[in-house]
């Protein structure tokens, strides 16, 4: 069997350091206040980051690199290992395309190495739940196919679940109308949404007040966990610098289904760009999204 290589975008916001223990290939996505791009990265100061969206600063984004997805696919191939990649969902950004292409132009390259580029259609740590586990079954010896298996079988069964503090961002990324965001704001309305079955960010839910947008959060996990309730062996959190609604959140999960593993980690700016400082996100494995 041919070793392998797990590959993914910088929008799976799982910490670093997992990624590094478990050598993951990360794919770095763009942000650009008009003036600077730069990569997003772990050195990217995210705090300030959201902080200077705080501020007024607009950022705006670019999706992975084509010419940077071939150069590290290529360092894979030659030192004789197949890649397995999981990408951002092709119903938010163009990254999966481009590595998908790049993959079939390697493969002609490549005959004797196998390139499986896979469609997440997750963001953020629903992406990097399907992560968690691709590197969890290679760890326990499962081939390359064998994991592609798995990731084809369970895609639809990674949950997102978002509530963003502020309609500004999404009605600046036409999420949301002109009219929806003054009036939400004037009465303090919270959307929910969750990522569809084909890797859209769509609202479910508008409730009012925070906290019960991020209670909300919990009572769709309860109502599309199901049967996928035993086999989460993890839950995941992000949030755009707001760690303590994040922990009220998890802590909320805790007491009402009584999981404990849970992993807290910042979105990313490509995402965070687009949602706004304030922005928690709740990740899991259920009957349906």
């Amino acid at each position: 069997m041919s070793d392998y290589v797990i590959s993914t975008d910088s929008t799976c916001d799982l910490p670093y350091s997992f990624l590094n223990e478990h050598d993951v290939l990360i794919h770095a996505l763009e942000y650009t206040d008009g003036t600077t791009t730069n990569e997003d990265g772990p050195s990217t100061d995210l705090q300030q980051f959201y902080q200077n969206m705080r501020n007024g600063i607009q950022y705006m984004t670019n999706a992975s690199n084509p010419v940077r997805i071939t150069k590290t696919f290529r360092s894979v191939l030659d030192d004789g290992k197949d890649i397995l990649h999981i990408g951002f969902s092709s119903g938010l950004s163009s990254s999966f395309n481009n590595a998908a292409i790049v993959a079939n132009d390697l493969a002609e390259e490549y005959p004797d190495r196998k390139i499986i580029a896979l469609d997440s259609l997750a963001a953020s740590m629903g992406q990097g739940l399907l992560v968690y586990y691709a590197c969890k079954k290679k760890e326990e010896g499962a081939s390359i196919d064998e994991v592609a298996d798995w990731l084809k079988e369970n895609f639809l069964h990674a949950c997102h679940q978002f509530t963003v503090d502020d309609l500004k961002y999404l009605m600046r990324g036409g999420r949301v109308s002109k009219v929806s965001w003054l009036l939400g704001t004037l009465i303090n309305i919270k959307p929910v949404l969750h990522v569809d079955d084909e890797g859209h960010l769509i609202p479910v839910a508008k409730v009012r007040g925070r906290k019960k947008s991020l209670t909300t959060l919990v009572d769709n996990m309860e109502a599309t966990m199901g049967s996928y309730r035993d086999k989460n062996e993890v839950i995941l959190i992000s949030h755009c610098d707001c760690y303590e609604d994040a922990k009220f959140v998890g802590d909320l999960i805790t007491e009402r289904f009584g999981f404990t593993n849970i992993v807290y980690n910042y979105i990313n700016t490509v995402i965070g760009s687009h949602s706004g400082p304030g922005t928690v996100a709740l990740f899991f494995l259920g009957d349906k999204r």
